[in-house]
């Protein structure tokens, strides 16, 4: 896949909003300032709508744009566990969950900028076809954009339904051999050096090492980081001083 085209302007993006009544996940007030774009958890893996309303309001604040990011009905496993569900439960599901987002966005004059699925349902997603499909059927209800990987089921589905497709790098992720990300269910400090370097080969060059020393494809609309990383902040102030010649 190639680099970034000449005069291409990318995102930085961060999925957010996870905490959940008394618990506190990531530091989002720290993020918001680094980002460009909020990946909004809608209460289906972390959130409640408490929390969606004040990461809507904090996001308004640094005119950071907001997307949806639903997830599996796995509160307890935060999204990272793998469901069975008919796609028809499964579009339904989404729905809810960006409907309700959409809801907290319309009171404060902003719109939903995307749709980008959470955890295991974005695996899923990225491997199956049908699952793709699911999510596509959704996004198509808000008629926005959707995140993804490029070369995935993501790319393909989601440009055959008539959707825009954004694709994302993983700044604070590894990759495997086949150019899946390795997803943990805690998410480990990572070297803010070696992830803004990593970050900004995927911007010119198009490629990222994976975990066996290889490189494998990808295309960097946009970057992601999370707001769950112990040094979340410093990893999203390094990317952002890396790429900011490529920054919208």
């Amino acid at each position: 896949m190639a680099a970034v085209k000449a005069n291409a302007r990318i995102a930085i993006n961060c999925d957010m909003g996870e905490s959940f009544g008394l618990y506190k996940m990531g530091d989002d007030e720290g993020m918001m300032p680094h980002i460009t774009i909020a990946n909004v958890a809608c209460g289906f893996h972390a959130s409640d709508p408490s929390v969606m309303a004040r990461t809507v309001r904090l996001a308004k604040r640094h005119n950071v744009k907001v997307g949806a990011h639903p997830s599996l009905p796995d509160l307890q496993g935060f999204g990272r566990r793998e469901m069975k569900m008919r796609p028809e439960e499964l579009t339904d599901c989404i729905v809810y969950q960006v409907g309700a987002l959409r809801g907290f966005l319309q009171r404060e004059g902003m719109d939903l900028f995307h749709v980008k699925p959470h955890g295991s349902l974005y695996g899923m997603a990225a491997r199956s076809a049908e699952v793709a499909k699911a999510v596509a059927d959704a996004a198509k209800v808000f008629n926005v954009p959707v995140l993804g990987m490029a070369g995935t089921m993501h790319e393909q589905v989601y440009k055959a339904e008539g959707l825009e497709f954004i694709s994302e790098y993983y700044a604070d992720l590894d990759y495997a051999a086949d150019g899946s990300l390795i997803i943990t269910r805690e998410h480990q400090a990572v070297d803010p050096a070696r992830a803004a370097a990593r970050a900004l080969r995927a911007v010119r060059e198009g490629v990222a090492e994976s975990i066996d020393g290889g490189q494998v494809n990808v295309r960097a609309d946009c970057i992601c980081v999370h707001s769950d990383t112990p040094n979340a902040v410093a990893v999203a102030q390094a990317v952002k001083a890396a790429v900011a010649e490529y920054l919208a």
